[in-house]
């Protein structure tokens, strides 16, 4: 498996080339996660990661045909989203603030690294993650992490800018 760190030095300069900005058109459902809730990330494609919320984290739902969940820090959620209308049992409906840079992953770019058609590497959050050609690798402007996002999720909640 290829690290964080292995995966941004490799994919990096790919991006910083070659690489488009987005920002994410659709609003997302979100409330405060309990601690310990384990969530599995579901795409149309698969179980995309699975992460354990520790205190403070944030619960997302994707506004997609999937409504994939996945965890966010709080940190990172303050800095991503602001509320745009409160909803019952503490879920809100949130816009989000940022952008990122994105790259549709080729065989080419995965072949690079030994396997054409697949590569597992750790996600920001500890878990593996898999990434096919054809799916976006994201890293938000900070250029601290990347990560994967399914091709139709991803055409389904960003936009090109």
């Amino acid at each position: 498996m290829i690290t964080q760190k292995e995966m941004l030095a490799y994919f990096l300069p790919i991006l910083e080339k070659s690489g488009k900005r987005y920002k994410k058109k659709s609003m997302v459902r979100a409330k405060k996660a309990q601690a310990g809730l384990v969530v599995v990330t579901k795409t149309s494609g698969s179980d995309e990661t699975k992460s354990t919320a520790e205190s403070g984290d944030w619960l997302v739902e994707n506004q997609t045909s999937s409504n994939e969940h996945y965890l966010v820090k709080a940190e990172t959620f303050k800095k991503k989203y602001s509320l745009v209308q409160s909803l019952e049992k503490g879920w809100g409906c949130y816009q989000s603030k940022g952008e990122a840079s994105g790259l549709v992953v080729s065989e080419s770019h995965l072949e690079a690294l030994g396997n054409p058609k697949t590569l597992e590497f750790q996600a920001p959050w500890k878990d593996t993650m898999v990434v096919k050609p054809g799916d976006m690798l994201v890293v938000p402007p900070e250029k601290n992490e990347i990560y994967r996002i399914a091709k139709k999720e991803f055409s389904e909640t960003y936009v090109e800018i």
